[in-house]
């Protein structure tokens, strides 16, 4: 589904970045048996970085908070229902010539089931621990240790109440 953000950003050094009104990701964590996990996307090779791993995402349209945006895209690209999990906090995780990248934190009570769009080759919730052996999305990469840093501040929300 297009929306009215779909669309480049370039800066003034040429590089180019999704999202004409910005773009957001969410960072979705659940509790397993040895610690947290996070839902990650494995970009299809045809997609801007694709081969890389990341969070499900995309362009926020003109209309859409950083929140609402990151939890449709998460919707489109991995089946997942709103009301399966909450949402923690939102930090600004790229910031370039106006474009912003925001990163959403949420919490699911368990590793919710996945449903995967053509934008993504593989879906899979990944051990807090090993999420950096995997080869990451760069900006993604570049923000991964402040991102896991600050959902540690918040204790794993197990329930919509929390």
């Amino acid at each position: 589904m297009r929306g009215d953000g779909d669309g480049w950003v370039v800066s003034a050094d040429g590089v180019a970045y999704w999202g004409r009104h910005g773009a957001a990701g969410l960072l979705l964590r659940a509790p397993r048996a040895d610690g947290i996990s996070v839902l990650l996307q494995h970009r299809a090779p045809w997609s801007h970085q694709g081969g890389t791993w990341g969070l499900p995402g995309g362009a926020r349209d003109s209309h859409e908070t950083p929140e609402q945006a990151a939890v449709r895209e998460a919707h489109e690209e991995a089946g997942l229902p709103p009301d399966q999990f909450i949402v923690r906090t939102t930090v600004v995780t790229a910031q370039v010539c106006g474009w912003t990248y925001t990163t959403v934190i949420a919490d699911a009570r368990a590793l919710l089931a996945t449903v995967p769009n053509r934008e993504s080759s593989e879906l899979r919730w990944v051990a807090e621990d090993d999420v950096a052996d995997l080869p990451l999305h760069p900006g993604f990469a570049a923000s991964w240790a402040r991102l896991r840093s600050l959902a540690a501040s918040f204790p794993l929300s197990i329930s919509r109440g929390d």
